[in-house]
């Protein structure tokens, strides 16, 4: 018989990237596991892009929490109660650790794991959880998550480094030049990398051949995306808001990216696309891009300069020497 599991991982997407080794291992150590994830949309092209995810299940959480009682967010949670009863799974795995996520795991059939009360984000949750699990917040968040998974099958932690798994059918050809991805945008204004900054590594990008795209997420980060690339000049260009399958698919087709501490950039280093990640205000040892041809520089509040970056490209060998 086949051995069904649910995985809960809902957001954000940077947290959702994380998981994807997990999955990885898992069907290695069981083959022929089927996996379901339950995923909010706006994050659905992600599971959906690893051949070992059976089902992508959306659930609108974030909708629901800021209107509980409108009579949609209602309908939403019978229909998902109802999608999710029609399947008995064998294991249900909640890797987020919150109540929130705890709460819609247990909508579905089957034996329940998750963070126990040491690890979880909100010990609460682990009251939820049939099986409590274990996982060192002293490693990155990719290698909690692998712990979480071998825990729960019962498999040894695997020491190979982590396979993101993802697969895009017929990537497009965006470019004839070589193109850098820079996401110069992140949710926390603590986190961004000053103007400045993007400008002269855009130049010198530029100086070397370089084509420079700049995703933006909404109105206020396209206007600063429209900013840079007019003051970096020909060769770089601002792009509105696009899905993430587009911008997996743009990606893809890239040489390289670099960006700040935001779920695009570790959704490149998963891609297997070089990549330099900037980090203003957080800890790359927790959270930062974890992948072969990967960078980290700087910190909290250790801004990295121009100089360090494009050092870090030499490394890589994206780069010539100056």
């Amino acid at each position: 018989m086949v051995m069904k599991i649910l995985l809960v991982k809902t957001s954000s997407l940077g947290d959702v990237v994380h998981n994807l080794p997990m999955v990885t291992d898992i069907v290695a150590a069981r083959p022929g596991i089927t996996i379901d994830w339950l995923v909010e949309p706006a994050f659905a092209d992600i599971p959906a892009m690893h051949p070992a995810v059976r089902s992508v299940i959306p659930v609108d959480l974030r909708r629901w929490l800021r209107a509980p009682f409108d009579r949609r967010t209602w309908r939403g949670i019978g229909a998902l109660r109802a999608t999710l009863r029609e399947t008995p799974y064998d294991l249900i795995l909640d890797t987020q650790g919150l109540v929130k996520s705890a709460v819609v795991a247990r909508l579905g059939r089957g034996p329940h794991y998750g963070p126990d009360r040491r690890s979880a984000r909100e010990p609460l949750a682990a009251t939820l959880y049939d099986h409590g699990l274990a996982m060192n917040w002293g490693r990155h968040a990719v290698w909690r998550n692998r712990m979480l998974g071998a825990g729960a099958l019962g498999y040894p932690l695997p020491d190979t480094p982590p396979d993101y798994g993802l697969v895009i059918p017929r990537p497009g050809n965006h470019a004839v030049e070589p193109t850098c991805v820079a996401f110069h945008a992140t949710s926390r204004a603590s986190k961004l990398w000053p103007q400045g900054h993007w400008v002269a590594l855009g130049q010198a990008l530029r100086r070397q051949g370089f084509r420079i795209l700049l995703p933006s997420g909404n109105a206020r980060e396209q206007a600063a995306a429209e900013t840079i690339a007019q003051a970096i000049g020909g060769g770089a260009q601002a792009l509105g808001r696009t899905s993430v399958r587009a911008l997996a698919d743009l990606i893809a087709c890239a040489r390289m990216a670099v960006g700040v501490d935001t779920g695009l950039l570790h959704l490149a280093a998963a891609l297997g696309r070089p990549t330099v990640g900037i980090f203003c205000d957080s800890d790359p040892a927790q959270t930062g891009v974890l992948a072969a041809h990967a960078a980290n520089l700087g910190g909290f509040q250790a801004s990295p300069r121009v100089d360090e970056v494009l050092g870090a490209l030499e490394r890589l060998g994206i780069l010539r020497a100056a």
